[in-house]
């Protein structure tokens, strides 16, 4: 089971120092410390994995969750990404381009391989796996399954759309059916699903609208391109006071229903069912996970 808060999960590119620093001091619950898209050029990425190393080791990111953004399988910077990043104060690793399930198969072999190496304990490098071409979309369910470090996925809407060859248009009707799928499919995984970046930096209010909306699609979690996204994104995917007190009151009814042999509780004139329950414990068991990460 995944102890990890994850609604807000920032990327910060791996290559510079100052946002490294601001990132630390942010209320994100995982930071991606990017060694792909934004390090550019290629020789920015070698100095991108130094940074995050020492960075680490000086205990800047002390208590974060750290999942560094790798490159993906044919960069020819994947192996040195993640050998020399398989450290104490890394959590995981996101892996991006994952198409097939086989994708994640070689990455989980590879880390094991290193993991091997450096006599660390197998399985202690988790994977977030990114989802952001067509084929990955079509392959969803295998990705979530190809392998037990998977502890969430995560929806890359722009290279997906690019992949299409679709339009990202504002009502986000281009984007809906892949959202749908891959909250799906995580959840079937019993993974976390991950909505994708918001890029209207400066529009909050839109910000809100697809917050909502991708709550009703059962995402947990959102990725995060600005600290400033973080109180909104934090408010949408932590179950309320009222959410909390309403899932407490359903465990509480059932069990009194069980204990009575009555077979089925009742609250607000609705039946109290076994799909009610999994739904009231998931919501305690996130609120929980927050609740231990914010103290």
């Amino acid at each position: 089971m995944n102890s990890f808060a994850m609604r807000s999960l920032m990327f910060v590119p791996g290559h510079n120092e100052k946002l490294l620093q601001s990132a630390a001091r942010s209320e994100a619950d995982v930071l991606l410390l990017d060694l792909e898209d934004s390090v550019q050029p290629a020789r920015n990425k070698e100095i991108a994995r130094e940074m995050i190393r020492t960075k680490i080791e000086e205990d800047l990111f002390k208590g974060r969750v750290i999942f560094p953004r790798v490159n993906d399988r044919e960069s020819g910077q994947l192996l040195k990404d993640v050998y020399d990043l398989s450290i104490p104060g890394i959590a995981g690793f996101m892996y991006p381009k994952s198409r097939t399930g086989e994708d994640v198969y070689f990455f989980d072999k590879l880390l094991e391989t290193i993991e091997y190496e450096k006599s660390i304990e197998i399985g202690t490098f988790k994977i977030i796996p990114l989802i952001e071409t067509a084929s990955a979309v079509i392959n969803v369910d295998a990705i979530c399954s190809a392998s037990k470090r998977v502890i969430a996925i995560a929806f890359g809407c722009e290279d997906f759309v690019s992949d299409l060859g679709g339009i990202h248009d504002p009502e986000g009707e281009s984007i809906y059916w892949p959202r749908a799928i891959i909250a799906m499919a995580a959840k079937a995984n019993n993974v976390i699903p991950i909505d994708t970046v918001h890029i209207n930096l400066h529009d909050l209010d839109d910000l809100e609208k697809n917050l909502i909306f991708a709550k009703k699609l059962g995402f947990e979690g959102m990725l995060v391109l600005n600290p400033k996204e973080l109180p909104l994104v934090h408010k949408y995917f932590t179950p309320s006071d009222s959410e909390v007190e309403s899932a407490k009151e359903i465990l509480r009814l059932y069990d009194i229903a069980e204990k009575e042999n009555k077979g089925v509780a009742i609250m607000d004139g609705k039946f109290v069912g076994p799909p009610m329950v999994i739904a009231a414990k998931n919501t305690l068991r996130r609120y929980e996970t927050i609740n231990k990460k914010d103290k």
